[in-house]
């Protein structure tokens, strides 16, 4: 599945983020575009896994009914840290701040990076090889 491949190598990348220099407004802009782009994929994989189990939330395009219906199919899944992420997505196009970018970047780095790796060995263990087809 291109979506979930996307979303695994992707997180890749992102997992490099806490080793990077947050001094740099460079970084701290890149992590915060690496993070929206991760959620993108994210809840759009869901989107498609939900299709696949024959849920007709998966024929919504909003990411809150997508998060919700997944929650409901993923015990790995933490629906709380995933609706904070959208909420956080959908503000960075506002962040104006230099500390508010470096608080969002904490989150990222501290909550939402973990959240993505504990998503992707969850789908890991319940598609397996199914992923990659």
């Amino acid at each position: 599945m291109k979506k979930y491949e996307n979303f695994s190598a992707h997180l890749e990348t992102l997992k490099k983020a806490p080793g990077e220099d947050l001094h740099n407004e460079f970084i701290i802009s890149g992590i915060i575009d690496k993070f929206s782009i991760q959620f993108e994929l994210g809840w759009k994989v869901f989107k498609e896994l939900l299709l696949q189990e024959g849920d007709s939330a998966g024929k919504t395009g909003s990411p809150r009914d997508i998060i919700k219906a997944a929650y409901k199919y993923y015990s790995f899944m933490d629906e709380e840290v995933w609706l904070k992420m959208l909420r956080d997505r959908n503000n960075t196009t506002h962040i104006y701040d230099g500390a508010e970018a470096l608080k969002l970047v904490r989150r990222i780095l501290e909550e939402y990076i973990p959240a993505f790796v504990q998503t992707d060995q969850g789908l890991r263990e319940r598609y397996g090889e199914m992923l990659w087809k």
